[in-house]
């Protein structure tokens, strides 16, 4: 987990060091937080959950369709009464982002994310071991832009090929982002 977590940082402080570069190329900084829901046999045992997401996103400039990478901590809790057990789920996703075209001048910006990457779930337990798998997400959200500064929310589904039944949860998304065009 330790190797997951300080490779998601090195990702951030190379891009956030990068970030004048960037910048003038049209890349998107964001940083949002939300509920995390389980779904499926996850939701068997946790209850809803919290998170906080850090992602970087460009679209070149007259094409509908870009990339965003994405850092996310995620937080459960268990249902099961009298236990005050915790699971932290952190993952590093690269995605695909379809951006619909909107009327010129529109604050109003659509879209369709989806993509894969790494995920990290570990017991709040020092004496548990976590495991790191490979799992995918999809989802839809907006922008509400205003310049180089907007909102954001947004919807994704995750699904973590994890030992046994698959990890399932939907974070819903709210945010800032800057930058861009």
């Amino acid at each position: 987990m330790r190797r997951v977590a300080a490779g998601i940082a090195v990702v951030l402080i190379g891009v956030l060091a990068s970030s004048h570069v960037a910048y003038a190329q049209g890349a998107e900084f964001s940083l949002g937080g939300g509920v995390s829901i389980p779904t499926g046999t996850f939701s068997d045992g946790f209850k809803t959950g919290f998170h906080g997401l850090a992602a970087v996103s460009f679209v070149p400039t007259g094409s509908p369709v870009g990339i965003q990478i994405d850092g996310a901590y995620n937080q459960f809790k268990t249902d099961v009464s009298g236990s005050d057990a915790k699971l932290q789920l952190i993952s590093g996703t690269a995605n695909a982002v379809y951006k619909f075209k909107t009327a010129e001048g529109s604050r109003f910006r659509p879209y369709l994310i989806g993509g894969g990457g790494v995920y990290n779930a570990k017991p709040k337990n020092p004496d548990l071991d976590g495991q790191t798998k490979f799992g995918f997400n999809v989802g839809a959200g907006f922008d509400i832009k205003a310049s180089s500064v907007g909102l954001f929310a947004e919807g994704r589904f995750h699904d973590v090929f994890t030992d046994g039944d698959n990890l399932k949860y939907i974070p819903i998304t709210v945010g800032v982002r800057f930058g861009g065009s």
